[in-house]
């Protein structure tokens, strides 16, 4: 499961708790490149180039409601990540809709 997979599956998660959400929206991938020496002390021109890769989605959720909230921290909610990928979840500004 990839990271457009996982972002979808957790907006239909969050749409059967009455949350309007928008997105997910691809944000820029970062490419982390560098070089590290085969060998420690000769051959400085026999190098290893190795790559790191960090993609992000933008998810925007309106109508907010404490048990929501609550629910987002359970990691339960989420879908397992395939090996070699970390997923994280940053709330920038939460605004709680009234209850009635």
């Amino acid at each position: 499961m990839y990271i457009g997979d996982s972002a979808r599956v957790l907006k239909n998660k969050l749409k059967h708790f009455g949350v309007k959400v928008s997105g997910p929206v691809a944000l820029k991938r970062k490419n982390f490149r560098f070089d590290t020496n085969r060998s420690p002390h000769v051959d400085k021109k026999s190098r290893e180039q190795f790559e790191q890769r960090a993609s992000k989605r933008l998810i925007v959720l309106y109508g907010l409601t404490p048990a929501v909230m609550q629910m987002l921290g359970d990691s339960s909610l989420f879908p397992p990540p395939p090996s070699g990928v970390e997923t994280y979840l940053k709330i920038k500004k939460v605004k709680f809709k009234k209850e009635k």
